[in-house]
């Protein structure tokens, strides 16, 4: 897994070739199909990993404090540490579903893995009034966090610059997604 994951980000999906694999973790050819039958499954098991981690960052329980806006900065921030980790990976994910279907499902039930989770606590805080009430939870997820998802795409992905040239400030992302999410869904005191 950790030489299939090393070449395709090496190489991209198209280039890379079974043999580079198990060139790369230093193994006989059948070795590698003793665990994948073909270098879409290995690319499934390296996506479902780096998926793993960025559904579970090991966000650290935000200390002495039950703050809305503290604990949605702390998933913000983990998310987007999570996804510049894996960047190449997802840059790859994209790639790969325009032209893969199996690939295309994977990041259909991916996103919806995200949106489901930001929908539950959307409705908790909701629930809690500290969010607006007149706003669909499900609908403000796909648009919230469709736009985290864009914003990480583009910074860690593409490598979008800022107006003065300089890559996006990691600090300034992690601040603006945060005010954005706070201010659309109406948290108090948070504008």
């Amino acid at each position: 897994m950790k030489a299939a994951r090393k070449v395709f980000e090496r190489d991209g999906y198209l280039d890379t070739r079974l043999t580079d694999i198990t060139k790369e973790a230093q193994c006989a050819a059948g070795s590698f199909y003793t665990y994948f039958a073909n270098k879409e499954e290995v690319l499934a098991a390296v996506l479902l990993e780096a998926q793993e981690d960025m559904m579970h960052p090991g966000m650290g329980r935000v200390q002495g404090t039950d703050d809305p806006h503290a604990v949605l900065e702390a998933s913000n921030r983990a998310y987007l540490e999570a996804y510049k980790r894996n960047a190449k990976l997802m840059g790859l994910l994209e790639q790969v579903a325009q032209v893969e279907p199996e690939f295309r499902e994977f990041r259909t039930r991916r996103a919806d893995a995200f949106i489901r989770r930001n929908a539950r606590g959307i409705a908790d805080l909701q629930a809690r009034g500290v969010a607006d009430r007149e706003v669909d939870p499900m609908m403000a997820s796909r648009a919230l966090s469709g736009m985290v998802s864009v914003m990480a795409y583009n910074a860690f992905v593409l490598g979008e610059r800022q107006e003065e040239g300089a890559p996006v400030d990691f600090e300034e992302l992690v601040s603006t997604v945060t005010r954005l999410w706070a201010n659309a869904l109406r948290f108090p005191g948070h504008r």
